[in-house]
């Protein structure tokens, strides 16, 4: 008897996870989301760099050489998306999470993006030909296009296989909008 009570009131508490979790995430409003394009990758391990040419005059040269790298790396198989978000002026993600990283281009308008570990809700604003990244994991954050002209971003993402692709997220209480 006492285990159908315990099973009972952890069906509950979970239950009421759920429930609490699903009401004060963040809706998403004046905003859409079209996916260009989706594909299963095997783990990825890529390694670019070049030697950068020197500049400057022969007095400021330094002795070593220049060099420009870059390093992706996966585990296991990886979703990579193509996103393209639309924001209406006053449009908004909601705030929300990834489980793995974003890069993202602003194609047109600015769009200022929020995180939630930020105490002060500091906005950081990009506008169009300028980009950003999201690191995902536990990093929430909200965009939003605060101008007066629609904004528009493409994101590449990595996550993964099988993950859900956005997690909203209750509002962290430092933004008032």
């Amino acid at each position: 008897m006492k285990r159908k009570w315990l099973i009972a009131f952890l069906v509950a508490v979970l239950g009421a996870g759920l429930y609490v979790g699903h009401v004060l995430a963040t809706a998403a409003s004046g905003q859409t989301t079209t996916t260009y394009a989706k594909s299963l990758f095997d783990p990825v391990k890529l390694r670019g760099f070049q030697l950068l040419p020197e500049t400057g005059t022969q007095k400021n040269r330094s002795h070593e050489p220049k060099f420009w790298s870059a390093r992706i790396r996966t585990h296991n198989a990886s979703d990579l998306y193509v996103v393209d978000n639309k924001f209406a002026p006053g449009g908004t993600t909601g705030w929300h999470s990834h489980p793995g990283p974003s890069l993202i281009f602003v194609v047109s308008g600015t769009i200022t993006n929020y995180l939630a570990d930020d105490p002060t809700c500091t906005g950081h604003p990009y506008s169009a030909g300028s980009g950003f990244t999201d690191p995902g994991g536990d990093s929430i954050h909200m965009l939003r296009n605060e101008g007066s002209v629609p904004a528009e971003t493409i994101a590449v993402q990595f996550l993964p296989t099988g993950a859900d692709r956005k997690i909203d997220e209750p509002d962290p209480g430092n933004c008032h909008f």
